[in-house]
């Protein structure tokens, strides 16, 4: 009678750490793939410079050591992962990618972008007496859940120019960003080129 208890409740005891073993194991997958990093540009992605190839860093968990100009505060570390470009001249560009909680809160994010870069020159400007700035929204694309791309122009007294693309997009719980910089004005800003960088940016989020 004892013997068979006993054998009863190892056959429990066993089922058990099956079951506690499993468990772990679809913790760990789940984690793993929440940790895994989204899908990012290559440097060949970008609009091409007339003089120089794209140069791309790794792809690295965590938001870029400066934040791109615009988007300062607004980028969550948590979830995010970067990739910086350069050319051997003044042109450069970075991505940023966050993977979010759920698919409302990255529409919530992506929201919150839009509105600080579409804020972005206004902002600039009560902070920079003397300088001047403009912005423009270069409309939506139709790719995933959606994009967004606008450009942004600064420039102070005895300066270069700076002018800015950004590229904002979202697919499922993952919003990315790009950013396109050099010196110069919105007139000289490759708009039709960073439109399909932007797309190609959404689409390789979760391949």
């Amino acid at each position: 009678m004892f013997r068979r208890s006993g054998t009863a409740t190892a056959t429990a005891l066993t089922t058990t750490l099956v079951a506690a073993a499993a468990a772990l194991v679809l913790t760990a997958s789940t984690s793993a793939a929440a940790a895994a990093a989204p899908g990012f540009l290559a440097g060949t992605d970008l609009p091409p410079h007339p003089t120089s190839p794209w140069y791309a860093g790794a792809v690295t968990a965590g938001l870029p050591e400066s934040a791109p100009f615009c988007l300062e505060g607004v980028l969550p570390a948590a979830g995010s992962w970067h990739r910086v470009f350069g050319t051997e001249y003044d042109t450069g560009a970075v991505q940023v990618s966050v993977r979010s909680s759920s698919p409302s809160a990255a529409a919530r994010l992506a929201g919150v972008l839009e509105r600080k870069v579409a804020a972005c020159a206004a902002d600039w400007l009560r902070a920079t007496p003397g300088g001047t700035a403009s912005w423009q929204d270069y409309g939506t694309l139709p790719v995933e859940e959606g994009a967004h791309v606008y450009g942004v122009h600064t420039s102070v007294p005895e300066s270069e120019p700076g002018v800015h693309l950004y590229g904002i997009g979202r697919d499922g719980s993952t919003v990315t960003v790009v950013q396109w910089s050099e010196m110069g004005d919105l007139s000289h800003a490759p708009v039709t080129a960073f439109k399909k960088t932007t797309t190609k940016a959404v689409n390789k989020l979760n391949p």
